[in-house]
C-alpha cells in the first residue's frame, strides 16, 4: 500500500471491466487476500486525523462548557465525573448524526463530498425509508418533507444544548463536582429522535439508537444515581456479549480474514495468506483465522464484560479491562470498512468510567440495584432487542440486535444492464453525491476507478452472503456484460449513509428507486439475503426485477455458501426457489427456470403500480 498510489492487481486495469465475472472475482479475491482494499495510505491518514479532532473537540467542549469541572488545569479528575461520560456521549451522537463518524470517508464509499449524513437528510425531497409505512400514522412516503428536515435541524439543536450545559442535579450524585445533565433535555432528545425513526430509520439507526438511548433514558428518569450507573453497565455489557455471540457461528472467520488483509499497519504478506487454507488457491478460512477469531475475539468479547460486570477483586477487574481495551484499540487499527471508529473509542473511555470509576466491589455491583424490580425492567428493555433480532432478523436491524461485525448481515446486491440505466440514479434522485463509481472515477479515473468498484463486490464475495447473491442472480443476469455492484456502495450514494445493514438497500429502497428512475424490465436487478436466524441452517433470499418488484423468493443453505470458494470455480451454490411470480419472464439472456405450480404461493402477483395481475 504506497502513500499516495493505491495497490492494484496484476494486469492493465483497464481490462478488469471486460473480464468474465468469475474470472474478475478470482483476481480481485486473490489480490484483496494480500492487499485489502489497496488505497493509498494518504486517505488512511483521513481518519487519524478526523480521530484525533473527535477526541481534541470533545475534550476542548466539555472543558469550556462545564466549570465545576475546574478547568483543564484539573483535566485528571475529570474522567468519573458523570457529567463528562454524558457529555462525550453526546458529542459522539452529534458527531454520528450529522455524518462526521460512522460511514464516513472512502473505506465507507465516500470521497466528495467525504461524507454524507446532514448533507442529505437537512435536505428536502431526499429519500427516506419509514420502518414501517402504512402502518404508523403519518409516516407513509418516501421523500423527505419540509417537516423531517425540521425535526432534525430541532435534534441537532437539542443534542447542541445538552452538549455547552454546565450541568445540574448535583444532590443526585455522590462525590462529584459538576452533576449531571437536565432530565428535560434528556427526554426531548429522545422524543424527538423516535418520532424522527418512525418516519426514517436511517437517520435513527445512524445517531446510533442501537446503543445510547437507553442509557440516556436511565439518567433522565431514574432517581438513584446507582440504579443510572449500573443500568448504563448492562447496556454497555449487552451490547458487548451481544455482539459476541453473534460470532460463534460460520460467518464470523471470513470477516476476519478480510479485516486482516486490509489492516494497515500488518505489511507480512506470509501472515495475510496464513488467514486462508491453502493461498490462493483456497481462500476460505484457516485454522489460525478460526482461532484468532473465536479466542481473542469472541471468548474476550463474551468474557471480559461479564468479568467487569460482576468482579469486586480490582484486580480482576483491570486485567478485564486491559483486555477490552486492547480488543477496541485492535478493531480500531484495522480501519475497518463502514469505520465505526469514534464509538470505539467513546467506548473505551465508557469501560474505564464505568467499571473502574464504579467497580461492583464499590457498591456498583448488579445486586446494588435499589430494588431488585429497577433492574428486572432494565435488563428486560436491553435483552428484548437481541433475542428478537437472532430470532427474526427480518424484523430487526442487526445493529438493533447488537450483532456488529459478525459477518452474518442482510446485503444485495444490484445490476445495471448498461451505463444508461446505472446512469438514472444521478438524473432522477435528488441527493447530495454522486454514487460511490461515479466519485471513485473523478478520483482514481475509470480505469483504477472499475477496479475499486469491483474490489467492493469481491469483497462481498469472501462473505458467505456473496458466493449465494452471486449464484442467484447469475439466473437473472449475464454476469459478464451487466454492471455489478455492491449494495453498501449504492446506498451510500442513495440515502448518505450506509453501515453494512441490507435492510437500507432492500426492496423498500428498490420501489423507491423505480419510482423516480421508471427502470424497464432487466433494466435494474436486484438480489437481497437476509441474515441467517440463529435456530436455521439456511438464509432466504429475494431477488428484485425493480420493474416488478419482487420476483423470486427461496433459502439458501448456510453450509453450502461457507464451504464454497469466492469465485464460485464449481460453478453457482445449491439454492432452493420457494415462490416465483407466475408469469414472471426475465427478458434478459439468462430467463430463470420455471418453477413447478406447486411451489408457487397463491398470492396474486402485482405490478409496481399494485393493481394489475402480472400476465405472462
Amino acid at each position: 500500500m504506497g502513500l499516495l498510489t493505491p495497490d492494484l492487481p496484476p494486469g492493465d486495469p483497464a481490462a478488469v471491466g471486460t473480464m468474465p465475472f468469475r474470472d474478475r472475482m478470482k483476481v480481485m479475491c486473490h489480490h484483496w487476500g494480500e492487499y485489502g482494499f489497496g488505497v493509498p495510505k494518504v486517505i488512511l491518514m483521513f481518519y487519524i486525523v478526523k480521530m484525533a479532532a473527535y477526541v481534541g473537540l470533545g475534550i476542548l467542549i466539555v472543558g469550556l462548557t462545564t466549570p465545576d469541572l475546574g478547568g483543564f488545569s484539573n483535566f485528571a479528575a475529570w474522567w468519573n465525573e458523570p457529567v463528562v461520560y454524558l457529555k462525550l456521549m453526546v458529542w459522539t451522537i452529534l458527531f454520528e448524526i450529522v455524518g462526521l463518524s460512522a460511514s464516513s470517508g472512502p473505506m465507507s464509499f465516500n470521497i466528495n463530498p467525504p461524507f454524507g449524513g446532514c448533507l442529505y437528510w437537512a435536505r428536502p425531497k431526499t429519500l427516506r425509508l419509514p420502518p414501517w409505512p402504512g402502518k404508523v400514522p403519518f409516516t407513509s412516503g418516501d421523500s423527505r418533507s419540509w417537516f423531517d428536515v425540521a425535526l432534525y435541524l430541532l435534534i441537532i439543536a437539542n443534542l447542541v444544548f445538552l452538549l455547552v450545559h454546565p450541568g445540574e442535579r448535583h444532590d443526585l450524585v455522590p462525590n462529584a463536582e459538576a452533576g449531571l445533565l437536565p432530565s428535560w433535555a434528556l427526554l426531548t432528545y429522545l422524543v424527538m429522535i423516535c418520532v424522527l425513526g418512525l418516519r426514517d430509520k436511517i437517520v435513527f439507526l445512524a445517531a446510533r439508537c442501537d446503543q445510547y438511548p437507553l442509557i440516556l433514558l436511565a439518567f433522565a428518569v431514574l432517581t438513584s444515581f446507582t440504579d443510572m450507573i449500573l443500568a448504563a453497565k448492562i447496556v454497555i455489557v449487552v451490547v458487548w456479549v451481544g455482539a459476541g455471540f453473534s460470532k460463534l457461528g460460520h460467518h464470523f472467520s471470513p470477516t476476519v480474514s478480510a479485516m486482516t488483509a486490509n489492516t494497515p499497519w500488518i505489511p507480512s504478506k506470509a501472515l495475510k495468506r496464513a488467514m486462508y487454507r491453502k493461498y490462493p488457491d483456497d481462500m476460505r478460512p484457516s485454522t489460525l483465522t478460526h482461532l484468532i477469531a473465536h479466542v481473542p475475539g469472541t471468548v474476550l468479547e463474551i468474557g471480559a464484560p461479564l468479568v467487569l460486570l460482576f468482579s469486586t477483586n480490582r484486580t480482576v477487574t483491570l486485567i478485564a479491562l486491559i483486555g477490552i481495551l486492547a480488543f477496541h484499540a485492535y478493531i480500531i487499527s484495522t480501519i475497518p470498512l463502514a469505520v465505526p471508529l469514534e464509538w470505539n473509542i467513546f467506548f473505551m473511555f465508557a469501560a474505564v468510567f464505568l467499571f473502574w470509576g464504579y467497580d461492583a466491589g464499590a457498591g456498583y455491583g448488579v445486586t446494588d440495584f435499589s430494588s431488585p424490580w429497577v433492574g428486572i425492567v432494565v435488563a428486560a428493555c436491553v435483552l428484548i432487542w437481541p433475542v428478537l433480532g437472532n430470532l427474526r432478523p427480518d424484523w430487526i436491524s442487526f445493529l438493533v440486535s447488537y450483532r456488529q461485525y459478525s459477518g452474518n448481515w442482510a446485503t444485495s446486491t444490484w445490476a445495471w444492464k448498461d451505463k444508461a440505466a446505472e446512469d438514472k440514479l444521478e438524473e432522477d434522485i435528488v441527493k447530495s453525491g454522486e454514487q460511490h463509481s461515479r466519485q471513485i472515477n473523478d478520483y482514481f479515473g475509470e480505469d483504477i476507478g472499475e477496479v475499486f468498484t469491483q474490489k467492493a463486490v469481491a469483497f462481498r464475495a469472501m462473505h458467505s452472503s456473496g458466493r449465494a447473491i452471486y449464484s442467484i442472480l447469475d439466473n437473472y443476469v449475464d454476469m459478464d456484460t451487466y454492471r455489478i455492484r455492491e449494495g453498501e456502495t449504492v446506498v451510500s450514494g442513495l440515502i448518505g449513509w450506509n453501515f453494512g445493514d441490507g435492510h437500507l438497500h432492500d426492496d423498500q429502497l428498490v420501489d423507491a428507486v423505480q419510482k423516480r428512475c421508471n427502470y424497464a424490465p432487466g433494466e435494474m436487478v436486484v438480489v437481497y439475503t437476509e441474515s441467517q436466524p440463529v435456530n436455521r441452517n439456511y438464509i432466504e433470499y429475494r431477488v428484485m426485477d425493480a420493474a416488478f418488484g419482487i420476483v423470486e423468493r427461496g433459502t439458501y443453505k448456510v453450509v453450502d455458501s461457507t464451504s464454497e470458494q469466492p469465485w464460485l470455480p464449481n460453478g453457482q451454490i445449491p439454492h432452493t426457489v420457494t415462490w416465483r411470480m407466475p408469469g414472471y419472464d426475465f427478458p434478459g439472456v439468462r430467463p430463470a427456470a420455471d418453477v413447478p405450480a406447486a411451489e408457487q404461493e397463491t398470492e396474486t402477483a402485482r405490478t409496481r403500480s399494485g393493481n394489475e395481475t402480472l400476465q405472462p
